[in-house]
């Protein structure tokens, strides 16, 4: 059952021509240094460049997970994946958590979801649907899509023709389109680019010509041209400076050499979970660079702030809100950052062949061949040991030092790194910072044990 209490303060009268409209556009792994704006050597990206000419930049932006469905997860509810039992891709978000789709949907938002969704099933009657974490309208694949994608309409299936990333934009842009001058509205694009197996291509195919990585940034220039009709959608139908549009990835990219850090995509050191990041808002942000760190699961409270939701009995939140931060207020983060890989292992999603078979058994009235999907594990809380902490990799932020916890059969090996000196963590301080060294293990630790006991089900038990 889902538990949503919401009051919005009382001394704030908020009326639908005062809330703005809210997108948030999400990449499927595009790293920091992937753009233009980052400083990549010949990536193009002249429409999310022109973007953050008008936007708050973050400079050091973190994913929640370096994989897919965890960030989702992070982003919909505020808490890190493992509290959410979504601690690698394929695995979903239980209905018990309050999503900030519905915290908006309460507020009076049009909720909308398109494109990638990962966290859920895509069947009408699941609660782990986009219908059923709070989305009015959605037009959803499982996991990455490119070329002519099976999708679920609100829980029609149907396959489309062309590019999934265009299809998206296309579907997106209509909703704007038909229902922004009726009500505020909250926005999801996730696109299915630049993931493998990178089969779509930018308005020009030759644009990468001879460069490595070629079929990988000729997605990244698709998404910039969405962006670029995004935008225009926006002036056009003269909301954008009433539009909060809040772009980033779901985890580090492909490419080592323009991570912004040590590794890539899959790791929890800084090239795996670095991201780019900005805020477009004209009515209320003035265009700015923010050092402090940030993460994905600061977009929840950040939205409930700007939009003045409370939520009552709200469980353990992970982030906070960047409202200071984006007005100048604040410029430095006290909360730690705390990240978990591998701490079970992902499940495997292919989207079209699942999709394609509901589609089939959907038109010819037969019973769903994936009862399964529906619900999986969600309501499942496992109980764990004292010591069931020590599995994975996990890390601490708190700037400017960051502490790694790798856990193996054997033993755990701890690693503390000073990301202002060394921001490619390869000179140990576990030694020399012996007194932050210490402190931090102890905050690591305590993280972990508070994260397992809300995996646990105990946020639940009492509601």
């Amino acid at each position: 059952m889902k538990y949503l209490l919401l009051f919005i303060c009382l001394f704030v009268s908020l009326h639908a021509d005062d809330r703005p409209h809210i997108i948030l556009v999400m990449a499927d792994d595009q790293g920091y240094g992937d753009c233009g704006f980052t400083g990549h050597p010949y990536v193009k990206t002249p429409n999310l460049d022109a973007m953050s000419q008008n936007s708050v930049i973050f400079d050091r932006f973190y994913a929640g997970a370096p994989v897919c469905s965890p960030t989702r997860a992070s982003v919909m509810t505020g808490r890190n994946p493992i509290r959410l039992n979504v601690p690698n891709h394929g695995h979903y978000l239980r209905p018990h958590e309050t999503t900030i789709a519905e915290a908006l949907k309460t507020n009076g938002y049009l909720t909308a979801h398109f494109g990638k969704w990962h966290i859920g099933s895509v069947q009408k009657e699941s609660p782990t649907s986009p219908g059923g974490q709070g989305f009015d309208h959605w037009l959803s694949g499982l996991n990455f899509f490119d070329r002519e994608p099976y999708l679920s309409l609100n829980g029609k299936f149907q396959q489309f023709r062309g590019q999934g990333t265009i299809i998206t934009m296309d579907h997106a842009l209509t909703h704007l389109k038909s229902h922004s001058s009726k009500q505020p509205t909250f926005t999801v694009i996730w696109f299915p680019s630049p993931h493998l197996p990178h089969r779509e291509t930018s308005s020009n195919p030759n644009l990468y010509k001879g460069k490595s990585h070629a079929p990988y940034y000729q997605e990244i220039s698709l998404i910039d041209e969405q962006i670029g009709r995004l935008r225009k959608t926006l002036r056009d139908l003269k909301i954008a400076n009433n539009t909060l549009l809040w772009y980033t990835s779901d985890n580090g990219g492909l490419v080592k050499e323009y991570s912004g850090g040590r590794e890539k995509k899959g790791s929890i050191y800084e090239g795996g979970l670095r991201v780019p990041s900005l805020i477009e808002y004209p009515s209320k942000f003035t265009p700015s660079r923010i050092a402090a760190p940030a993460s994905s699961t600061d977009i929840y409270p950040t939205l409930l702030a700007l939009t003045k939701i409370e939520i009552e009995n709200q469980p353990p939140v992970d982030g906070i809100s960047l409202l200071p931060f984006l007005t100048g207020e604040e410029s430095k983060r006290s909360k730690p950052i705390g990240f978990w890989h591998n701490f079970t292992g992902g499940e495997s999603t292919r989207s079209d062949r699942i999709i394609k078979e509901l589609m089939e058994a959907q038109q010819n009235g037969q019973p769903n061949p994936f009862p399964e999907r529906v619900l999986k594990n969600v309501n499942d809380f496992p109980k764990y040991t004292a010591n069931s902490h020590q599995s994975g990799h996990a890390a601490l932020l708190d700037w400017p030092l960051k502490i790694h916890a790798i856990y193996s059969k054997k033993k755990t090996t701890w690693e503390l790194y000073d990301l202002s000196r060394d921001p490619m963590e390869t000179k140990l301080l576990n030694e020399q910072e012996s007194k932050r060294f210490s402190r931090m293990q102890k905050q690591l630790t305590a993280w972990q044990k508070s994260v397992l006991k809300s995996h646990s089900g105990h946020d639940f038990q009492n509601r």
